[in-house]
């Protein structure tokens, strides 16, 4: 098995700063791990490195101490590379309101909510961003480890592209391709992915990492030798599954719990909204040996519990309605009837409410909402500062 590259070996961008890019065959294909283990392993070898994804798209994201939003990964990464976060590590993060709309965050303030089509026109400004931050940490840092997003081969996306091939091309550093092994399929993703770019992306291509493998090395030898072959690019590393790794997930929900029913203490249902954010702030109860913690899918009832949560929403009005379209209004009622308790986050906490107002269409249609009505408070979104309040009256 091969080894990575070390710090002594990694190219060299602007300002003598060494630069290197993860970008991934397919979205959860180990680009976060990566950029967070070669993190901790340069800080080990006392080198000043900092993450850098240029944008990120994502319902979950943590507060820099300067109080500006960014991804969790880079948050996670800061602190692997200990340093502190801030938002030149992720300039530009998007957090979707609708199918076909976001919430556009820059430097971790936001700006506004776009459609798609016109973030797309707004790229140019979008990269300028970017390369602001870029700039600013490759002043301050000696390697620079970035973060691609989702795959670099969506050939949709590739025009005005900001957040895998267009950042590396302008940054002219050099790409690992990391993919999933666990998926199946990975020499057909590594292969694939490869052949969709540019003749001068595929040269910026310094080699792949395959992660998730588990069994015995010895059998996939043929298949590296194969692709090393075919490609002329070497096999950096073969990463093994690792399991009850508790990393926060930018994306997908993670609701495997390891827990023996038999000592569970309390259970807590999270009925899942369309627009759920921040997630993973449920995952410390996950962990928990003691606690069951169920995930409500739509168009399932929420199952006897002790507990339900309504968690944060990017776009309160629209799952307050899911909500009552699933039926669980009423099953939440039934709960409280015989005992139960019901806690709510954020959003989930404006829906307990009387009324939810969106007169200026903030997030999406301009209207107003009956809420739940166990608490005695009315939300106003507010267009000044994208602030929502919240007042008893």
């Amino acid at each position: 098995m091969k080894t990575l590259p070390n710090a002594n070996t990694l190219p060299v961008s602007l300002e003598g700063t060494a630069t290197l890019m993860i970008q991934g065959t397919t979205t959860d294909a180990g680009k976060s791990l990566l950029v967070t283990g070669f993190c901790r392993c340069l800080k080990r070898l006392n080198y000043n490195v900092t993450p850098f994804k240029p944008q990120t798209m994502a319902l979950n994201s943590a507060v820099t101490p300067g109080g500006g939003e960014i991804g969790r990964a880079q948050a996670l990464q800061a602190q692997a590379a200990g340093v502190i976060p801030n938002v030149d590590m992720n300039p530009i993060l998007l957090k979707p309101s609708s199918d076909t709309g976001a919430q556009v965050i820059i430097h971790g303030k936001a700006l506004s909510n776009m459609q798609a089509q016109a973030y797309h026109d707004y790229k140019k400004v979008a990269m300028q961003a970017v390369l602001e931050s870029y700039k600013r940490l490759i002043n301050q840092y000696q390697v620079v480890m970035v973060e691609g997003a989702g795959s670099p081969a969506e050939i949709n996306l590739r025009e005005g592209d900001i957040a895998n091939m267009g950042f590396a091309e302008a940054a002219d550093c050099p790409v690992i391709i990391v993919a999933d092994i666990d998926k199946g399929g990975v020499f057909a993703h590594l292969v694939g992915t490869l052949e969709l770019l540019s003749a001068s992306e595929q040269n910026r291509v310094v080699g792949f990492v395959i992660n998730k493998f588990r069994g015995d090395i010895a059998l996939l030898q043929s298949g590296l030798d194969w692709i090393e072959e075919r490609t002329n690019k070497p096999v950096l590393g073969v990463l093994p599954y690792l399991m009850d790794l508790h990393l926060a997930e930018e994306d997908a929900i993670q609701a495997s719990q390891n827990i023996d029913k038999n000592d569970v203490r309390l259970r807590i249902a999270v009925p899942v909204f369309s627009r759920i954010s921040n997630h993973t702030d449920f995952d410390m109860l996950r962990a928990h040996p003691q606690l069951e913690l169920t995930f409500v899918p739509q168009g399932k009832s929420i199952p006897g519990c002790d507990l339900i949560i309504l968690p944060g929403s990017k776009h309160v009005r629209d799952d307050l309605a899911l909500l009552k379209h699933h039926g669980w209004d009423r099953e939440i009622a039934t709960h409280l009837r015989y005992g139960g308790k019901v806690l709510g986050i954020c959003g989930g906490y404006q829906m307990l409410g009387k009324s939810i107002q969106d007169p200026l269409g903030i997030e999406g249609k301009a209207g107003i909402s009956a809420g739940l009505g166990y608490l005695n408070i009315n939300t106003e979104l507010q267009a000044e500062k994208q602030l929502t309040h919240s007042t008893g009256y």
